[in-house]
């Protein structure tokens, strides 16, 4: 009551209050709940995602579901195609065969064309030879001034543009950085040694101080290699720096001419100079292509000289053609893709830990995508230093454009992708492991590891010392021997049968013949032959053991699996229709061929069918809305029906045989056919069948009962024998303590071991006397026991007597 009247008592304005709190309390609390679902749904929602989208064989936990299993490696294979094709189309959309024949005609018209003395540049020799290919031929090809091209100048063939001017480069050693022996100190007071950074000279030479150009420009003053950007070059002697003595070219011919006789007049080469470089760039706008040319002179330490050639065609403005803005759309889908599959391996390794690295395909992924990064990154570095060298070359065509660099790395990019394509080819095999055929390949390698390893080491003892033995016998004469590097290719190339015995012969008469002879006969018949054994013989265990193993999963089955519930689905949809037509002749229950929609709906609710289908399908043929079918639309609706059924029979019969039907049965069905026929000429009758297989079965059963009787002979002989043994023990030990008790004349011992054999001898009768039951088993065993039994009483007597 007073809490009534307390209730009572409070104003109307606070009991609103209260129920407004309450109010927006529950409200608060729905909303909660309402962002808490929204969010977990999204949660849900981005897990599932990421589970279909990034789902792998590595990532999800198929729970022996075979059909999932078989899904997600389908969708990894077909992902993984789509993969290798835009690669495919990426890479080729790079080079092209027109490469190839840019570069020919180069090599052709720089290497090949003659002097006045018939000398190109493959034959320089000396320092004459030198200037005088470079004044003649190099120069010829360089600047085209005939009237064709004289309104173009700068073309070569016409067509190709000289780029900037060309330039000569030249690397000194210092005198004296080489020591001569005491014997000869007063004949050779001059001595240069070979090329290193260390024996560089980089002080000024010749005629420097009275050189009309500035030192920027004075051949004779050394320049550094931030002045001249030139790359590290790797010669036929040494590696040479980035510095040097740097002469440019001019723009026409007249002008370059008059700079290389200038040079040669003033001895620019001499005794310390140990190579020299004329490099220029080619581009050819028809093609989009670019060729940066290096002729390299090297004047070594031994003397002569030695000419090397680099012919650089890469293709540097990429996006010109549709073709090429094709090749980018491919680039971003490329792009995609990587990060796709970075995704892919950050899920695995999350999921695995250090796990992951413990299997080959994992570690190829991340070479795979560390390629395709690096590979992304120099694409755009290569497009906005590009634009960075045209815009400066543009601005002074009198400069050496520096494009070595550029087109060094672009070779290196090539190489790069190269790489990375082929891998990606290989990784190929990851996605198709699941056929037990697929992993001959890895299986095979994988088996034999172990004897290759100890046979490697077996091998490259033999190889090492014959590589040895020849480079020191004929390293001196024959070229394929004159290093050691090169005398390891020379044994190679020997396995394979590229040699040059006649070198061999005529750089030693006999030791020649001696060493080539023991080589093909040790490493070609022993050890090469021992290798294949290795390989063969491990290849025909993988194939024993993959012909009893199956694999993880075949996809026939699952095709077949989907073939029947395609064939299922066809068979309800063709028995619903049959239902239908069945309903549709017996709906008319009083039979003044209007068919009304309640008849219609008594019909087909008695065999299932629930009422939104029924009115779809009458009001599908009720064109007139008076909710009965008239004799014209019942025609309607069976003739619709009859083609319905009609075209899924037609549709199962062709998918049977598309499914069921493959070339290599056709080819063999004739064949089958034939078997079959013999075979069943070899065929028993149904009664004869079932006669013999009578007999087996009588067979059998007497079988098991001899087999039982004779298993309970067998047991009983094992007690006997037992029994045997025992009794034996006992009278041995009775027969000694007689022979011992003859000595003894105590009349109780006597008396102790009369009553010990007393009692031996009961024992001994013990097994003919046993219970009823016992005695009766034994006896109704078989007559072989109781022969057993009686020969056993026999002994027993005779011991007795004894």
């Amino acid at each position: 009551m007073s809490s009534s009247n307390t209730l009572e008592s409070r104003p109307a304005s606070s009991i609103s209050g209260h129920h407004d709190m309450a109010f927006d309390a529950k409200s608060m609390n729905s909303q909660t709940c309402l962002q808490a679902k929204q969010e977990k749904k999204k949660g849900s929602f981005l897990s599932r995602f990421v589970n279909t989208l990034w789902a792998t064989r590595q990532t999800r936990d198929f729970d022996e579901n075979a059909d999932l299993l078989v899904k997600t490696t389908l969708k990894e294979l077909i992902i993984y195609i789509i993969f290798l094709i835009i690669i495919s189309i990426v890479t080729f959309g790079m080079t092209s065969s027109i490469n190839y024949y840019f570069t020919n005609v180069m090599m052709k018209l720089f290497l090949e064309q003659p002097d006045s003395n018939d000398m190109t540049f493959k034959d320089i020799g000396s320092i004459d030879d030198f200037w005088g290919v470079h004044s003649e031929p190099i120069l010829n090809g360089l600047y085209w001034e005939t009237e064709e091209n004289a309104t173009k100048p700068g073309y070569i063939y016409f067509e190709n543009k000289l780029l900037g001017v060309p330039r000569l480069r030249q690397l000194r050693v210092r005198k004296g950085s080489c020591k001569v022996h005491s014997l000869f100190e007063k004949t050779i007071t001059d001595c240069y040694d070979s090329y290193s950074y260390f024996n560089e000279d980089q002080s000024p030479f010749g005629i420097h101080q009275v050189y009309n150009s500035t030192d920027d420009k004075n051949p004779f003053v050394y320049s550094s290699s931030d002045k001249v950007k030139a790359s590290i070059v790797d010669g036929t002697f040494s590696t040479y720096g980035r510095g040097g003595y740097v002469k440019n070219l001019g723009l026409m011919m007249a002008e370059s001419k008059e700079i290389i006789e200038n040079l040669k007049s003033n001895t620019w080469i001499d005794r310390g100079t140990r190579a020299v470089f004329f490099d220029f760039t080619v581009y050819n706008a028809n093609i989009n292509l670019f060729c940066q040319i290096r002729l390299l002179t090297e004047f070594p330490a031994t003397g002569g000289a030695f000419p090397s050639w680099t012919f650089r065609t890469v293709k540097l403005i990429r996006y010109v053609t549709p073709m090429d803005y094709f090749v980018l759309a491919c680039e971003i889908i490329f792009i995609l893709f990587v990060l796709y599959y970075t995704i892919e391996e950050t899920l695995e390794i999350k999921k695995h830990k250090l796990k992951y690295f413990k299997e080959v395909w994992n570690i190829l992924d991340v070479v795979i995508l560390l390629l395709c990064y690096i590979c992304i990154g120099f694409n755009i570095y290569r497009v906005i230093e590009v634009n960075n060298v045209l815009d400066s070359l543009l601005g002074n065509i009198n400069q050496f454009p520096d494009f070595d660099s550029l087109s060094y790395w672009q070779n290196q990019f090539n190489n790069a992708v190269a790489v990375m394509a082929f891998l990606s080819w290989i990784k190929f095999f990851k996605y198709i492991s699941f056929n037990k055929t697929m992993t001959q390949l890895s299986s095979t390698l994988a088996r034999c590891a172990k004897d290759i390893a100890g046979f490697s080491v077996m091998f490259f003892i033999v190889f090492f010392a014959f590589a040895q033995l020849g480079y020191l016998l004929f390293g001196a004469i024959v070229e394929d021997y004159s290093s050691f590097s090169n005398t390891l290719f020379a044994l190679f190339r020997t396995i394979l049968g590229d040699f040059d015995f006649v070198a061999l012969e005529s750089a030693s008469r006999y030791l020649g013949p001696i060493y080539f002879l023991s080589y093909v006969f040790f490493v070609f018949f022993v050890l090469l032959n021992m290798f294949l054994a290795i390989i063969n013989d491990s290849y025909s265990d993988v194939k024993s053991d993959i012909a009893e193993q199956k694999s993880d999963f075949e996809l026939g089955d699952y095709f077949k699996r989907g073939y029947a519930k395609i064939l299922t689905k066809m068979n309800l949809k063709k028995d619903k229709i049959v239902d239908i037509q069945e309903a549709l002749a017996v709906a008319d229950s009083d039979g003044d061929k209007n068919l009304s929609f309640d008849e219609w709906r008594a019909e087909l609710r008695k065999r299932g069918y629930a009422d939104a289908e029924i009115e779809a399908y009458f009001a599908k043929y009720d064109k007139d809305g008076d909710r009965n079918l008239t004799d014209e639309e019942r025609k309607i609706m069976e003739e619709d029906l009859k083609n319905q059924s009609n075209e899924i029979e037609s549709d199962m019969k062709k998918f049977q045989r598309e499914a069921t039907i493959t070339p290599e049965e056709e080819s063999d069905s004739e064949s089958s056919e034939d078997e079959e026929e013999e075979s069943k000429k070899n065929l028993v009758s149904h009664i004869e069948f079932n006669i013999l297989t009578k007999r087996v079965d009588t067979m059998e059963a007497s079988i098991g009962s001899i087999v039982n009787r004779i298993d309970s002979v067998l047991s009983k002989l094992d007690t006997i024998e037992q029994a045997k043994l025992k009794r034996r023990e006992a009278m041995t030990k009775i027969l000694d303590k007689l022979n011992n008790a003859n000595s003894v004349k105590d009349d109780v011992q006597r008396a102790k071991l009369q009553e010990m054999i007393r009692q031996e001898l009961e024992n001994w009768d013990q097994p003919l006397s046993a219970t009823p039951q016992r005695a009766i088993s034994s006896r109704a065993v078989s007559p072989l026991a109781q022969s057993a039994s009686s020969l056993e009483m026999r002994k027993k007597s005779a011991i007795k007597q004894q």
